[in-house]
């Protein structure tokens, strides 16, 4: 998925520990090879090239596995407007083109992107596996949520072995079991980007993901602009933000942290309650001057 997944296990049997864990890294690979938008072979791949074959008539079955987060995601889409949108992917691979050359996207090649972007232009079938995508040349990009949901199950799988004392990390966002032996949880520093008031908190049995181009950006024209694509622009983000939420799975915690950071602080916490957010940390930068806003679940 394009980054390196790590596995941390507190158990004294080490046999079962290795064992576990290359059949959770097997796990990750699997679904690699179901997500990933740069493999040929992977089911989202061929879905995406099915928009040329079908000419936007006919469905294509895929697993239930895959059906499941695409209509999540589709969901997601609906609640922010479209400004999460797992269809981006012709933006996606502009932006990543711009990022190797260092060079701003040309305007047409950014309007014929948009052209082919919207989840409303995806047909999911309301009882079969079954996908339809009715604008030629559309590209899915699973960026958003892939990482998370590869994380809770590669727990669930370590799970099964009866190691719930373990936390998995892919490559930024961490999917976390139960407490170590003797300790309240697992001591977690929120957010990549230093803020005096992000707190450090000892978790357990919860997921938390980061968003925002602190790390991942290129300077084009005396801008910033990030990795993370505004699916109604086309454009990359340029405000050096980041978000943190905390949820009870990965899944949740890594597609509404990339969600929150384009939607912004005020609408993402409208939103919030309905995926059962436990916290997000905002962090904006303005004139120079970083601001956080937190959010804190009632429940």
């Amino acid at each position: 998925m394009g980054t390196e997944f790590k596995i941390i296990i507190d158990d004294v049997n080490k046999s079962l520990c290795k064992l576990a864990a290359q059949q959770a890294f097997d796990e990750a690979h699997r679904l690699d090879l179901m997500f990933s938008d740069y493999l040929s072979n992977s089911e989202a791949s061929t879905l995406s090239g099915s928009s040329y074959t079908n000419q936007g008539h006919q469905f294509q079955e895929v697993s239930s596995e895959f059906f499941k987060i695409l209509k999540f995601c589709f969901n997601l889409s609906a609640k922010t407007n479209g400004k999460f949108d797992v269809s981006v992917g012709p933006a996606s691979r502009l932006w990543r083109i711009a990022r190797f050359r260092k060079t701003m996207p040309k305007a047409y090649k950014i309007k014929n992107a948009l052209s082919r972007i919207g989840y409303k232009k995806m047909i999911l079938h309301p009882v079969e596996s079954k996908v339809c995508l009715r604008q030629e040349g559309m590209l899915l990009d699973f960026g958003s949520i892939a990482k998370g949901y590869a994380g809770d199950q590669m727990l669930l799988l370590l799970k099964k072995h009866g190691l719930h004392r373990s936390l998995i990390d892919t490559g930024g966002d961490l999917v976390i079991g139960q407490a170590p032996g003797g300790k309240t949880g697992w001591e977690i520093k929120i957010g990549g980007d230093k803020h005096p008031e992000l707190p450090t908190f000892n978790l357990s049995n919860c997921a938390v993901a980061t968003s925002g181009d602190i790390e991942q950006f290129v300077m084009l024209n005396g801008k910033v602009y990030s990795h993370i694509i505004n699916p109604r622009s086309g454009i990359g983000l340029n405000g050096r933000n980041q978000v943190t939420v905390i949820a009870n799975s990965g899944k949740v915690a890594d597609s509404m942290a990339s969600a929150a950071l384009i939607c912004g602080p005020d609408f993402s916490k409208k939103i919030f309650p309905q995926y059962e957010i436990d916290a997000a940390f905002f962090i904006t930068q303005k004139n120079g001057l970083k601001k956080l806003d937190q959010y804190k679940s009632k429940r």
